[in-house]
Order: C-alpha cells, then structure tokens, then sequence
C-alpha cells in the first residue's frame, strides 16, 4: 500500500471527525482488551427519502423505536460485564463492545460491518511508528449479530472475506448453512429446515389440506416456504396461493395480496416473514376486517410486538406459531431496571430510548438534535423517571428468546477466547499443534477455536456448534390469547416440536389450550359446499421443438366436498407445420389453479407470426360418480357424469378477438390444437380440508 494511503489511514483513526454518520449518539462503546462488535435493530426501518443528490446524500434516518431490539443490546452488555466480573472465565482479560443499530436494514448494516472491517483491516498496518494512538480501539475480534436473515447474509458475505466470525442471534434462514459461501457465519438458534418441516407436521397433524402461503421476499421468507412446499407436497397439502411480501411494498401491491386472501376459500395461512415485513399487509386485513382465518407464524413473527396488538386481535388472534426455548439469565431484569441516562456515555442509545418510553425530551440531548424532529409537543423529561412504572418490551420477562440467543452468543465467543487463553502449547488447533496468544489473538483464530467449541451453559446445557456452524434446537408451540387482566396479547404455550425425536414423534400439541380465533375446532372442519379447487401437481415445459407433433399432459388434483379428490388429466396434442431449419420454439404457461375454473395459455411463436391460443375449463360440482377415463371433445351436448348434468360444462378456444365455441380443434396458420379430458377417481382419500 502506498505511503499516501497509509497517510490517509493514519488521519482516519487517529483522528476521527466529529461529525462522522457513525458518532457518539449512534454507538454503544467500552474499550477493553478484547472487542466484540455488535448489530441490533434499535429502530424497525429508514425513512423513504428522495434522493435528488443535488448536494451530498445524507445518511437515511433511523424511524420507529425498537424497544425489544434494545433490550437485546442491553442483553449483549450485561453476558460482558458478567463475564468481566467473573474470576473464572477470561481472568485479567477485559472484554469491550462496539454495538451499532442496523435499523432493520442491509445498507445500515453493512455502513457498521465496514467499520468493523476497516478496524482489522487498519491494524494489520501497524500504523504504531505513525503516531501514538493511545485512545485507538483494538479490533473487533467476532461480531454478534444480526438480527434478520437477510441482513445477517450481507454482513457475513463480507465479514467472511476477512474470517472475522459472526454469531447470529436470530438469523434462521437454511441459506446461512452453507459454508462454501459463508465461512464464518454461526448462530445460536436452529435453521428454517427444521421449522418448515414442523409447519408440516401441524398441518397434517390437523387434518388441513387447503391452505394459502406468505414469504417474506429476502432470504428468510424464500427459503423457509419453498421448504414448507416441498414438505406439503409430500403429505399432499393443497396449496392455493403463494404471495411474497415486504414492508417497503407500494400500497397498490398489498392491496393486491389482501384481495387473494380475501377472495381464497384456503382458511388456513402460512406466513413466512418477520413482523416489519407482515405489518403493511395485516394492517390492510384489518382495515378490510377479513377474518376467519388461521395463522401459522414462523419465529420470526411469533411474537411480534408489530403484531401483536389487541386492535389487531379480532383478525390474529389465536395464532399458531414458534417460538425458541426460553432460557434464563440471572440478575438481567435488575440489571435492565437500573438503566438510566446519566450511563449514555458508553450507551449512546440510552437517550433516545428514555425519550422514547417517557414520551419527553431531554434538554440540550434530545433526539430532536439528532433527527430534526420537533421536541415541542414533549414535556422534558428529568432522567430520574420510574423506569419499571410504564409498561413497555423491554421490561417484559414473560419469555426471554432472542435475549437469551445473545447472551449465549457471547459466552461461546467467551469460552472460545477461554481456550485459547488456557492452551498448553503442543496441543493446540494451529501448525504444529501450536496456540494462539491471547493478548495478540486474530479473528481468523478465534473462528477456528469457535469451529471445535464445547462447553455447558448456565442451563446445563452442552453447546457445540456443527459442522454447518448451527445450533439444533427445539421449538416451542405457542398460541395468541388475550389477556383478562390487561388486555394484551400472550402467548399460550401449547405443545412442542422434537427435532431429536422419531419422524411422527416430535409433535405435541395439547389441543385443549388452543384458542381458534374464538372459533371451535369444529368450525373449522366443515367443508365447502359450492366449490372444488384445482391444484398443478405436474406440468410439461417444451422449448426449441423440432418436431411437428407434441403432446403435453398436466396432470391435477381436485378438492372436492367430499372426503374424495379426484385426478384430472388434461392433454394439449400440438400440430405443427414442417419444422424450419431454425426450429420452432414454443412456450407454454401453466398457473396455480384456482376456484371453479382451469385456464392453461399456450403461445405459439415463429420468426413470422405469434398466435395465443387458451383452453378453459369450467368445472362443476357433482355427486355421481364415474369410474375410468372419459374422453371430452368440447361439446355441452353429452357432459361426463363428473360434472352436474343442469349445470354444463362448457368449453371456449379463444384465438385473437374471435370467440370459437364447442369445437375440439382450433386451426392458427397451419397448425392445430387438438383437446381432449379424462379422469380417473383416486385410489386414496385425502383429508377432510379445514
């Protein structure tokens, strides 16, 4: 590196500006011996703002206070003023923290993993001949964090590069396992593998067959619903509808979802998403006051304070969801009450918490100084204010999850920083059995000595992390209830999930502590009576054809009434002229089948002319049945016995503007499509559908 770079470096950390988008007020900081970054979301998003970049872009302002994410820092501070306490664990080594709100999003994120990253990277140089850098920061050994899946895959794509190891907290995408891709990427909660089999097992365990999906569109909600579609396939769970969500969606696109939701008869959702990303959406059913529904929640809304609220409660009440095994940490509730704001000098977040909880402003450190806001309609605040006298997240211990993931995310960096300290030379994990220096230790050697952890945490429970950098864990089963005593949401627990017990053994649920949206099971159980619903379980994609004569199949199930489904074989025979030298291509669309109606596309393109041409298919409820195939030309003049003889079937070709009608072939160019219908009744029963 050239001597102007270095100059440049040396003028960077030794003399930090003032005004950097990183100062005081957006940091929790402690020096130590040892640092350990942090990333909390102290705030749930950005404010939307146009960039005109007419003068130097700003950094985006963090909106709408976070107060379970703050207790989750605080969580962070507290396992590193034990472990700094105790005589036994890392003995004359101080631990210090660099903790950096994400405001729930990858550009924020990703502007404090550079700081972490910059640090390493800056004293690698060894810039000491340069000048006397008393007040420098050491690097930052291990970062814990961050919160959502999606955030936690762009920091580890570049804390990775510099094998600076990263301990999730709360990221449970089944991405993150990959270690080609994310070398120093750990966590202490299990993967969505396990949590998308489980949605399975409840679904089948209840006998539902009809349901509708909901992902969050990141790298949490897409790879935990693919993974609950394949599960539902193999147990024969219709799915009607698959939506992605996010909380930055244009109001006309939630409008859109809401309409599907709305207008499917699937009574049963599974939702896939954090709470940020689900509130725009559940706000718009709220305000549409659909109901009826029953929501299956993945962790990472479970327990959503966005959603959880009692004026959402006529819609979301009696949600099914997971949650992770609370744990325990003795002295954290005094630990949180004695929080005040005369601390904010190592806890920049402090002020604007107090704010935030008292409704007030303190003078001459307001928050308004910060973000531009008005402090005009708050009181001042006396910052000896009665913290355990209002009720907020951050005081609530009924469960401790996700601050109980952190702690024990800082104690397995602890213990890996404890057996380096108390290596014996010639058994250690590095060439020649060598040890790391604690006093000099590297990332890239923490990573290695958090690779073969095993210790037992305060639970007594042993804590090693896998070969994927996972923790396995169980999952609790919890219901939405509302409170008698103060009207709030709690969350009941009703059963559990095993991952380590027998295929159809790790399930339990008490189903008499379930609340079903002030509904009764049984409410639940009775079947539609005007519809049947069309499933794609197959279908045939033909490109670049070089032959004249293609037959495609798609092959359906069909819900009925009844306790019967029936399967519905539907064949395409495509003629086509002579193939030219350059072949044919032709693209085919097959879309999710929906209520009452079957519409397949089929385009026909050439280098001289494109044609559409679209089969419908309506179909009709009947009671009698037919056994073996029954061939179907298009003509309402002798209907199978499948469909109700009053009300026909019909059939529709659709070519340009021009209807033809009760035909079996349609002609375009010299070309053909031939139709034909058969069905055979199913050899199994499915389930009753909720």
């Amino acid at each position: 590196m050239s001597w102007f770079i270095r100059y440049l470096l040396l003028l960077l950390f030794c003399f930090p500006l003032d005004n950097s988008a990183y100062g005081p007020d957006k940091r929790a900081q402690k020096k130590g011996d040892i640092i350990i970054g942090g990333l909390f979301p102290i705030h749930f998003g950005v404010a939307s703002k146009d960039e005109d970049l007419e003068s130097r872009p700003e950094s985006l302002e963090c909106v709408r206070y976070n107060f379970r994410g703050f207790r989750w820092l605080q969580a962070m501070i507290y396992a590193i003023e034990e472990i700094n306490n105790s005589p036994l664990l890392l003995p004359n080594i101080t631990l210090g923290y660099r903790i950096f709100d994400t405001c729930n999003t990858v550009s924020k994120a990703l502007e404090a993993t550079l700081s972490f990253v910059a640090q390493n990277k800056i004293d690698s140089l060894n810039l000491d001949e340069f000048c006397n850098c008393s007040e420098h920061m050491p690097s930052t050994i291990a970062v814990v964090g961050a919160t959502g899946s999606g955030i936690s895959t762009a920091v580890a794509n570049l804390l990775g590069l510099f094998h600076i190891p990263q301990v999730s907290y709360a990221s449970s995408s089944r991405l993150l396992s990959n270690k080609n891709q994310y070398k120093s990427f750990l966590r202490t909660m299990p993967n969505d593998e396990h949590q998308a089999t489980a949605m399975a097992d409840i679904i089948e365990h209840f006998q539902w067959n009809w349901v509708g999906t909901i992902a969050a569109d990141d790298d949490y909600g897409r790879p935990g619903i693919e993974k609950f579609r394949e599960e539902a396939g193999e147990r024969e769970i219709c799915i009607d509808f698959n939506e992605l969500i996010s909380q930055y969606m244009e109001q006309e696109e939630i409008e859109r979802v809401a309409t599907v939701i709305q207008n499917s008869s699937a009574k049963v959702i599974v939702v896939f998403s954090s709470g940020p990303d689900l509130e725009p959406l559940i706000k718009e059913i709220v305000q549409r006051n659909i109901t009826r529904r029953i929501w299956l929640a993945s962790e990472a809304w479970a327990s959503s304070s966005l959603i959880a609220l009692p004026e959402f409660f006529h819609v979301i009440g009696g949600t099914i969801g997971f949650a992770l095994r609370a744990g325990r940490i003795p002295g954290f509730r005094e630990f949180l009450s004695k929080v005040s704001p005369k601390m904010s000098s190592v806890n920049g977040f402090l002020k604007e918490f107090w704010e935030e909880t008292f409704n007030c402003y303190l003078p001459g450190i307001s928050k308004s100084s910060v973000s531009g806001n008005s402090s005009i309609f708050r009181l001042p605040c006396t910052a000896s204010e009665n913290i355990t006298s209002v009720e907020t997240p951050y005081l609530d211990f009924t469960h401790l999850r996700i601050s109980y993931n952190v702690y024990l995310a800082v104690y397995s960096i602890a213990h890996a920083l404890q057996d380096i300290y108390t290596c014996t030379p010639g058994k250690g994990l590095f060439a020649n059995n060598s040890c790391a220096d604690i006093r000099k230790v590297e990332a890239w050697q923490l990573l290695k000595h958090l690779r073969h952890l095993n210790f037992t945490n305060n639970m007594g429970e042993q804590v090693d992390f896998n070969d994927f950098g996972d923790l396995i864990g169980n999952y609790s089963i919890v219901n939405w209830h509302l409170s008698k005593e103060d009207n709030s949401i709690v969350f009941e627990d009703i059963g559990y999930y095993n991952v380590y017990a027998k295929p159809g053994e790790r399930l339990f649920i008490n189903e008499s502590k379930i609340l079903w949206s002030g509904f009764s099971r049984e409410d639940w159980n009775v079947a539609e009576t005007t519809c049947i619903g069309i499933s794609f379980v197959r279908a045939s994609l033909v490109s670049c054809v070089k032959t004249n004569r293609i037959l495609l199949v798609f092959e359906a199930k069909i819900r009925q009434t009844s306790e019967e489904v029936v399967g519905l074989n539907l064949q395409f025979l495509l003629e086509l002229p002579e193939p030219r030298s350059g072949g044919e291509i032709i693209f085919i669309t097959c879309n999710e089948g929906s209520l009452m109606a079957l519409w397949i596309s089929i385009g026909y393109t050439s280098r001289s002319s494109c044609f559409k041409v679209a089969a419908r298919a309506t179909l009709r409820r009947s009671n009698v049945s037919h056994k073996g195939p029954i061939a179907w030309r298009g003509s309402t003049e002798s209907t199978p016995s499948l469909f109700d003889q009053h009300k026909a079937t019909t059939m529709a070709f659709f070519y340009g503007e021009k209807d033809i009608e009760d035909a079996s072939k349609v002609s375009f160019g010299s070309g053909t499509v031939t139709l034909s219908l058969s069905y055979d009744e199913p050899k199994n029963q499915c389930p009753h559908n909720p």
